[in-house]
């Protein structure tokens, strides 16, 4: 097995916690290897610091799999591995629907694994975890077996563009057998149908499950706008809780149609409608219309995939958010989140605040949320955590 030294001082952040080294922290590899083989890690002093796959093609040199230097990389390692991801999330989520497998922060670097219902979803997205995927997902198979759930299916989403800088190409396709990849899942009493072949990502955004519950109080009786509703699910929430007017929007049309359905399939298409718009455009139009809303929600994709283009994303951000506060009515909400990892905590409270003081407005924060627990936040792999979410309510100056 080949052996790779650091260079002196460097693997700090591996050294925290985190299991990324990058091409620029290496001194030396001795012995031979494959891209996407297991190699041994050593500090520039040979202390062992732990085994990973390592990728020649990547900048992320090298994703750390464990910090053991005997350590078989074998399928008794791997079922140990995935039978800790899933108690983990039998003890802190519903796990009818749920992610399973949240890549570094379940020590299993690269790949990620959503179960809907009995289907589960695959995203593999570096090359060593991808070699190792057979084996991770019979040993999960055998895992949901063992508290007796039987997957009928599997589908795998590695069409993300992130595959180039691994070297590898986008796949989509079966794993196993063919099955009808139009899911039915309940998620806080609201049903869907989840696309898992043509969704965006892995179908759905689990993610978001309990801010779209948390969102259900502020409904009942409101007057709600859904911005960037995707397949309709703040919308359904606020439907569901008995809000009176929804309005959802999208710029896709196959969401919108995704979303209607979603609204038929819950008995809520009287109350809640979905339109193709951009946002950007609709705000300031529903703005000089006089348009007022009690409930505001804001769920944006992420503006920026990058440190380069941070900047442009605040302007969009911020654009957004005044908007959005214009549209409240007094003492109404606004509900808002970003799902970028490189905007910030700070960042992103920083834009809220400018856009609250460009139009006079008040903040009266009523909590602040992250990601469901079955996308854990593992300290010290900082890519971890990347959703923000605000509830306000918005105050005229007086």
């Amino acid at each position: 097995m080949a052996i790779v030294t650091l260079k002196k001082g460097e693997g700090r952040a591996l050294k925290a916690g985190g299991s990324w080294i990058y091409d620029n922290e290496i001194a030396s590899i001795a012995g031979s290897f494959e891209n996407g083989e297991i190699v041994i890690v050593h500090d520039f002093d040979g202390f062992p610091l732990g085994r990973g796959f390592i990728n020649t093609h990547s900048k992320i040199r090298i994703r750390m799999m464990t910090r053991k230097r005997d350590q078989e990389i074998d399928e008794a390692f791997l079922y140990k591995r995935v039978k800790e991801a899933w108690e983990y999330r039998k003890k802190t989520v519903d796990t009818s629907s749920c992610r399973i497998i949240f890549g570094e922060a379940d020590f299993l670097p690269g790949m990620v694994v959503d179960k809907f219902e009995d289907v589960l979803v695959v995203q593999s997205l570096a090359l060593g975890i991808d070699r190792l995927k057979p084996v991770i997902l019979e040993q999960l198979k055998k895992v949901l077996a063992e508290d007796g759930i039987m997957i009928r299916g599997i589908y795998e989403r590695s069409d993300a563009k992130v595959r180039s800088q691994e070297g590898m190409e986008q796949y989509k396709g079966f794993i196993g057998e063919a099955f009808d990849t139009r899911v039915q899942i309940t998620e806080n009493g609201v049903k869907y149908i989840v696309d898992v072949k043509d969704g965006q990502k892995t179908g759905f955004f689990l993610d978001q499950k309990y801010n779209r519950l948390a969102v259900q109080k502020l409904c009942k009786d409101a007057r709600v706008l859904d911005c960037f509703t995707h397949t309709g699910s703040f919308a359904l929430n606020a439907g569901i809780a008995g809000a009176k007017e929804v309005t959802g929007v999208d710029a896709s049309q196959s969401a919108v149609d995704q979303a209607t359905e979603n609204a038929e399939l819950n008995g809520l298409s009287d109350r809640v409608r979905f339109i193709c718009e951009d946002v950007f455009e609709l705000l300031p139009r529903l703005e000089e219309q006089k348009e007022k809303y009690d409930v505001v929600i804001l769920d944006p994709p992420a503006f920026t995939k990058s440190r380069n283009s941070v900047k442009n994303a605040t302007k969009g951000y911020r654009e957004i958010n005044l908007r959005a506060m214009k549209l409240v009515k007094d003492g109404g909400y606004l509900c808002t989140c970003s799902c970028s990892h490189f905007m910030s905590y700070e960042l992103f409270t920083q834009t809220i605040g400018q856009a609250a003081r460009n139009v006079h407005k008040r903040l009266k924060q009523v909590e602040y949320r992250t990601q469901a627990p079955d996308h854990p936040i593992l300290w010290a792999a900082d890519e971890s955590y990347y959703l923000k979410f605000y509830i306000f309510q918005v105050c005229d100056e007086h």
